[in-house]
């Protein structure tokens, strides 16, 4: 199971969530979404659970939880397809 971690502090690194979810069961990869310019951290990640019982006990376990100081939000990722749109800037002409 893929889960989302959200509102994480800038400073955790993807080894820091690798090991607060093993507590909770096997780890497959963990992945801290970062601004592709300046490399930061965008305060969000993965973490993929090849065992869907162990990765619901880590969200009910996590989801709400303070984490170094942050309260962060732990659920299942939704795929893709199933965001809403973002609206983008560009398209018409320039002159």
């Amino acid at each position: 199971m893929n889960i989302y971690v959200g509102n994480l502090p800038y400073s955790v690194t993807e080894g820091d969530l690798r090991e607060t979810f093993s507590q909770y069961g096997n780890v497959d990869t963990v992945n801290i979404i970062t601004d592709r310019f300046s490399g930061d951290s965008k305060g969000f990640g993965f973490v993929e659970m090849g065992n869907n019982s162990e990765a619901d006990a880590a969200i009910k376990a996590l989801n709400g939880s303070d984490y170094k100081g942050r309260n962060i939000t732990v659920n299942q990722a939704r795929p893709k397809s199933d965001r809403p749109a973002r609206g983008g800037g560009g398209g018409g002409r320039r002159w």
